[in-house]
């Protein structure tokens, strides 16, 4: 059977209601002396606290729930790593949910995670547009990371500044003398999407040379590595590449070394997201990094910020991005 804090409080030689004090750091002082004695009684006993119990009095269940498009994205999974990271070490019980780029399993996971009264919420939505309106209904605090759709100004957001990030990229292309170039996009309903492309089309527009139309695919291996197959059959005249993911990327990579085009002396090519898994490929991708684990702590701290104090003003966090050095641009890896 277990054992309860009545048994704690005879072993250690104090009420239930000290034991209950040591437990929850007050509301009443503890001497150190029956501090000392109540925490050797729990460590002799095996005494755990009833967190059940302690979440219905206190309203709260000290879970968070997160949602992410795609677990084979190594973006996404090392964001989920940093966030399961900055959640544990703030004593939150962390559950995840993928939702395969699929809105209706979207909303399933999301009506899932509120009628399991979770504290709060962290949402990558896989669309332009999630359905905000069932997360303002159920009054829980919620953070929208990576992606901001249009319209979720009354949400707090932690973003980077996608924009900035492709624009960073392609001028390191122009400045390795690269002209004709090629974007790999993702899905064109995605905000975060149409920011990068936004980048693209300003950083060739202020260089002074022609943006073709950005190909639209997914943020996947096969993605990447599909648009280069097609765009090698069609001739098109290629020497540079942007791509807005490092999955797709990396699919980019295999293609060019099948087809016999050298990186980066035939071929450069620049990715976006900065993941461990570009540091490995075949060159080093040259990469505008995310900082996964600033975009976790941010959140993380946002969301804390709204569960414990209450309803606030919606926060927008925009991190400054950076591009890290490999040797798919043509530059030496590291410098």
């Amino acid at each position: 059977m277990a054992v309860t804090r009545a048994e704690v409080a005879r072993a250690a030689g104090v009420s239930p209601a000290l034991v209950s004090y040591v437990l929850n750091d007050g509301p009443r002082p503890v001497s150190a002396d029956a501090r000392a004695r109540v925490l050797e009684a729990i460590e002799t006993l095996g005494y755990r606290p009833n967190r059940v119990a302690r979440a219905l009095r206190q309203s709260r269940t000290n879970s968070i729930a997160m949602l992410m498009p795609d677990h084979q994205n190594p973006h996404f999974a090392e964001l989920a790593q940093a966030v399961e990271d900055e959640a544990f070490a703030a004593d939150y019980v962390l559950m995840i949910g993928t939702t395969a780029n699929d809105p209706e399993r979207e909303r399933s996971y999301l009506r899932s995670f509120l009628d399991r009264q979770v504290d709060g919420l962290l949402l990558i939505s896989v669309g332009g547009r999630p359905d905000l309106d069932l997360i303002t209904g159920a009054s829980i605090p919620v953070v929208l990371l990576d992606r901001a759709p249009a319209g979720s100004d009354g949400f707090s957001t932690v973003v980077i500044d996608n924009a900035r990030a492709a624009e960073l990229a392609v001028q390191h292309l122009l400045g390795h003398g690269r002209r004709s170039l090629v974007c790999l996009s993702g899905p064109p309903h995605i905000e975060a999407v149409r920011q990068r492309e936004q980048g693209w089309r300003r950083a060739l527009s202020a260089a002074g040379c022609p943006a073709s139309p950005p190909r639209n695919g997914t943020f996947s291996r096969d993605g990447g590595y599909r648009a280069v197959q097609e765009l090698l059959a069609e001739g098109v005249e290629v020497d540079g590449i942007f791509t807005t993911s490092d999955a797709q990327g990396i699919g980019a990579l295999r293609a060019l070394a099948e087809a016999g085009r050298r990186v980066p002396e035939d071929v450069a090519v620049v990715s976006f997201d900065g993941t461990q898994a570009g540091r490995y490929a075949q060159p080093v991708l040259t990469s505008v990094a995310q900082d996964v684990g600033t975009l976790a702590r941010t959140a993380i701290a946002t969301l804390r910020a709204q569960i414990e104090a209450g309803p606030t003003a919606p926060v927008h966090e925009v991190l400054v991005p950076a591009l890290r050095i490999g040797a798919s641009c043509g530059c030496h890896a590291g410098a």
